[in-house]
């Protein structure tokens, strides 16, 4: 089983390199690690780890991203005909990881944007809770929030829409 200080060093890991997933899984315990500007669709790699590998042995090159039908990476699927211009407008901004989606910083805070509000790429949008950390999610994009796609408090997966944002 691995310790929050080895968890820690994998994600320290991801940041100084260009490694944008890593997925673990050893003895029943699942770890999956995810850059926020990473491709959002991505085959996880089938491999085995030996529970006594050192963090740095853990990291290697990332899966290039392809989709797989059946796996749950495909793009999502819109039952609404979109206009071909508008829709190349609209970016998705997907949650980097899994965990509990909030619209505000506190229970009795105004939401961070609603629909209409104006952004940039640095405008945070929401927070997504893993593992009783708070990560703020940015806007990646200067435009205007169309659509929010996740409800709050809900538990959102890896890569799963969470606002439309039309480009500025």
């Amino acid at each position: 089983m691995l310790k929050m200080g080895d968890i820690r060093e994998l994600i320290r890991l991801m940041d100084e390199t260009s490694l944008h997933h890593l997925e673990l899984e050893m003895e029943g315990f699942k770890l999956r690690l995810g850059k926020a500007d990473a491709p959002p669709n991505w085959v996880p790699a089938a491999a085995s780890t030996p529970p006594a590998a050192s963090p740095a042995a853990l990291v290697a090159p990332a899966p290039a991203p392809t989709a797989v039908p059946g796996t749950g990476t495909e793009a999502p699927v819109s039952t609404a005909e979109p206009d071909a211009v508008d829709s190349a407008q609209i970016h998705i901004v997907r949650s980097p990881m899994v965990g509990t989606f909030y619209r505000a910083p506190a229970p009795d805070a105004p939401p961070f944007v609603e629909v209409g509000s104006r952004v940039d790429g640095k405008t945070v949008v929401c927070i997504v809770e893993a593992m009783k950390l708070m990560n703020e999610i940015e806007a990646e994009v200067s435009g205007e929030i169309v659509e929010i796609l996740a409800e709050n408090g809900q538990l959102v997966e890896y890569g799963q829409p969470l606002f439309k944002i039309r480009r500025a």
